[in-house]
């Protein structure tokens, strides 16, 4: 039974994710940490309201992984300072804290362009943040690089819904090689996550694209599982039978024992 913590657990993902953690099987708490209170409410649900300018180790609980959904446009940030803040310096902070209360799974929402020398900004900003996230050495590293995520918003972003009305036509051309650039459902990354969560590669970094997470799906278990107690010992034939007592004479021969110890004197 797993603990999980979700930071951004407000936006397009996080909101999928923390839905779908707090309805599975596998979880038994799920925390989030958000500047805002989520519309989700679940009896596993802990919401921590904190300025991500201002969290602390003491905000960090221990988890079996921490899934960080944090992003922004440079738009909505204000400017490129305030969009490296959130993509950049908030993500390695809360990397480094993990690192320092024990949690040992670290699951990052990057972009499929990220490159620390791509001539691209944005890219070059996804990169970097990877490069950073990589080099703090923490246990486990997964660095998911969707395409362009599709899903129901908050908020309108008029270029991002330009894109998802373009891939929506193109997706189906989209084949091979190509298969990348094809637009994935927010809820179907977030299901990705959770999978590489439970069942995904255990090297220390793993990268995976976005016809990876498009493909992903929690594993199915057999139908027949274990054999329930009653096929492996039979009960009613056990209480039918009658037991025949057992002759503690037989299983501890008292009077062999006295023989034994007498002999032992006499060789003294």
């Amino acid at each position: 039974m797993r603990s999980a913590i979700v930071v951004g657990g407000t936006g397009l993902v996080g909101s999928n994710l923390v839905k779908l953690l707090c309805e599975s099987k596998e979880y038994v708490s799920v925390t989030v940490i958000a500047r805002k209170q989520p519309t989700f409410e679940h009896p596993k649900l802990t919401v921590k309201l904190r300025s991500f300018d201002q969290i602390e180790e003491k905000d960090i609980e221990f988890a079996h992984e921490i899934y960080c959904c944090l992003g922004t446009t440079i738009k909505k940030a204000g400017s490129r300072e305030e969009f490296e803040k959130v993509d950049v310096q908030y993500p390695l902070h809360i990397a480094s804290l993990a690192k320092k209360c024990g949690i040992m799974h670290f699951i990052l929402i990057s972009a499929m362009g990220a490159n620390e020398k791509s001539r691209v900004y944005y890219n070059r900003v996804k990169g970097k943040l990877e490069k950073e996230l990589i080099d703090l050495e923490l246990p486990q590293v997964s660095i998911v690089r969707p395409s362009l995520l599709v899903g129901e918003r908050n908020e309108f972003r008029f270029g991002e819904k330009i894109g998802e009305w373009v891939l929506k036509i193109f997706n189906p051309l989209l084949i091979g090689p190509m298969k990348k650039y094809r637009s994935i459902e927010a809820a179907q990354l977030a299901l990705a996550m959770k999978t590489i969560a439970l069942y995904g590669d255990k090297s220390p970094v793993t990268i995976y694209n976005s016809a990876q997470l498009s493909n992903m799906k929690m594993p199915e278990l057999p139908e027949e599982g274990l054999a329930p107690s009653e096929e492996i010992f039979n009960w009613g034939k056990f209480k039918e039978e009658e037991l025949t007592p057992i002759d503690e004479e037989v299983v501890f021969n008292r009077e062999k024992l006295q023989e034994l110890q007498v002999n032992d004197e006499t060789k003294q």
